[in-house]
C-alpha cells in the first residue's frame, strides 16, 4: 500500500491505495470533485448537507447505468422466475395425461 494526497474542494486528505488501483483512484477524485463543484453551484449546500447530497446523485447514476438507463435487470429477473414458475406448473399437469 502506498499513501496518495487527493484534494476534494481545496481540501487535502491522505489516502490508501495500491500501485494498480492508483490511476482508478484518481479517476474517482476528478469525478466526485467536479460532482461537488456541479452541486456547489447548483445549490447553497455545503459541508455534510453538499456530502449526502452528492452521494446520492452519483449513486442515481450508478443505478441508471447499472439498469441500463431504463432497463430494469430485477424486474427483468422477477419476470423470468415468475415465467419458469408458470412454465413449471402447465408441463407438471402435462405430466399428468401420459
Amino acid at each position: 500500500m502506498e499513501s496518495l494526497d487527493i484534494a476534494l474542494l481545496g481540501k487535502e486528505y491522505r489516502v490508501s491505495c495500491t500501485a494498480e488501483t492508483k490511476a482508478g483512484l484518481l479517476e474517482a477524485v476528478t469525478y466526485v470533485d467536479g460532482k461537488l463543484n456541479e452541486l456547489i453551484g447548483k445549490t447553497n449546500a455545503s459541508g455534510e448537507k453538499l456530502a449526502v447530497m452528492t452521494a446520492l446523485n452519483i449513486a442515481h447514476e450508478f443505478l441508471q447505468h447499472q439498469r441500463g438507463n431504463g432497463f430494469d435487470m430485477p424486474a427483468a429477473k422477477r419476470r423470468i422466475g415468475l415465467m419458469q414458475a408458470r412454465l413449471d406448473g402447465v408441463l407438471a399437469q402435462q405430466d399428468k395425461l401420459f
